[in-house]
């Protein structure tokens, strides 16, 4: 038998598990993984450099990334935030660096450096790996110890941690032994937009600032995000546009991503500002072919889009810019309205919305409040986050307290 047995190779549970090993190295621990190793997000995350953490040490502010789980996850970043992270990795000879919008990653700029640290600490530590082991049941036996049945064997622990993500399979097996379960929805994915003001402008990136519209529904939530945009062949994604569907996951699942987005690719200014600067630029340059001059912080191609939408024809100057022209100019500007018809996701990336209700759940050691013994870990729980290292970052705080409650548990079995 098992101590510990450690269902999902993924971030939270290698995490756990190597935790777990260090605050007591008798112990029986087996990582159970469908996959050949595990580590799959970890591998793809931050385009192959895996985003460990975000430089957000105070657990006030980074407890304000999380659409879902702000309240829970409190007290446990002030237990193990990411100067613990941080320090972990150090301290396996793993050092983190800091980029400019706060994201973290390995100095080494792979995410085989994360992968490697955990494989060669799994071994070292004598945890042992099921690879490709799907489980079938989750049962709980007399003795309250763990049975996971798989097709060809049993696998039995006196203490159980659900580390799965968002594997539907395994939540259905939680549900049938009585957890809530909040229902998966996708949380961050990039905007479906068909749109000629943008068809031709695939890889523009600029700041906006971004409002979500739902046309005959003013009672829904307004919804605003700002940062980097990315036009893409298929639409918009980027920062602000992840904020977004992070945000606004369940309102965007209930109207079945089809709603309108307001940009304002000036977001420092407003749409009477920006007329007035306007017919500033039209009084002192005239003779300037509006197409090819003027002064906003826009890239060029998504200026001459805007500038073409607003009717303005190729060879006119400044001096001929009517007011009706202006006005519109102004708007596409700074309030643009575009129909979103659909979602992308991303695949190997993909994080979702939902999991066990939080309520059923200790964060002192995140384990469950119906069943001692039986712990939680990462995006299996109703928690998720925007981009930025954050994700991860809930993934190895309830790992280390689950790695906590387990070690705690393990000794008050033996007494």
């Amino acid at each position: 038998m098992l101590d510990i047995a450690i269902l999902g190779g993924g971030a939270a549970g290698y995490y756990a598990a190597i935790q777990t090993a260090l605050l007591n190295p008798e112990l029986k621990i087996a990582i159970i993984e469908r996959g050949a190793l595990g580590l799959d997000k970890v591998k793809v995350s931050g385009g192959g450099r895996c985003n460990v953490t975000h430089d957000a040490p105070a657990p006030a502010h980074l407890v304000t990334h999380y659409p879902r789980g702000e309240k829970a996850l409190l007290g446990p970043f002030h237990h193990h935030g990411p100067r613990e992270v941080i320090a972990f990795f150090e301290a396996q000879g793993v050092p983190l660096k800091v980029e400019a919008d706060g994201r973290m990653f390995p100095e080494a700029n792979s995410s085989q450096a994360i992968i490697d640290c955990f494989v060669s600490l799994r071994t070292s530590l004598g945890i042992s790996l099921y690879s490709k082991t799907s489980v079938k049941n989750i049962l709980q036996n007399k003795d309250q110890s763990w049975c996971l049945k798989t097709a060809d064997q049993d696998i039995v622990a006196r203490q159980l941690l659900i580390a799965s993500g968002s594997n539907p399979k395994v939540l259905v097996l939680l549900e049938a032994l009585g957890h809530q379960i909040e229902k998966l929805v996708p949380s961050l994915f990039t905007f479906n937009i068909k749109d000629a003001r943008i068809s031709n402008l695939a890889g523009v990136s600029t700041l906006a600032s971004l409002r979500l519209i739902f046309p005959g529904q003013k009672e829904k939530k307004a919804l605003k995000a700002a940062g980097p945009l990315l036009v893409t062949h298929w639409g918009m994604s980027g920062p602000a546009i992840l904020k977004l569907s992070a945000w606004g996951a369940r309102l965007l699942e209930e109207v079945q991503y089809k709603f309108q987005i307001a940009i304002n690719f000036l977001p420092d200014s407003n749409t009477q500002g920006v007329l007035d600067k306007l017919y500033g630029f039209k009084k002192s340059n005239p003779k300037k072919l509006v197409l090819k001059s003027y002064n906003f912080d826009i890239p060029k191609r998504l200026w001459n889009s805007l500038v073409l939408a607003s009717g303005v024809p190729l060879e006119l100057e400044w001096a001929h810019m009517t007011k009706e022209q202006l006005v519109a100019l102004a708007e596409e500007l700074t309030n643009g309205v575009y129909d979103v018809n659909g979602k992308s996701t991303f695949k190997e990336e993909f994080v979702t919305a939902g999991g066990v209700k939080l309520k059923e759940v200790s964060f002192k050691d995140c384990q469950s409040k119906k069943y001692p013994g039986l712990y939680f870990a990462g995006e299996v729980l109703n928690i998720d986050a925007i981009t930025g290292g954050f994700n991860f970052q809930n993934a190895w705080t309830t790992a280390f307290l689950a790695a906590q409650g387990m070690v705690a548990q393990a000794k008050s079995l033996e007494n």
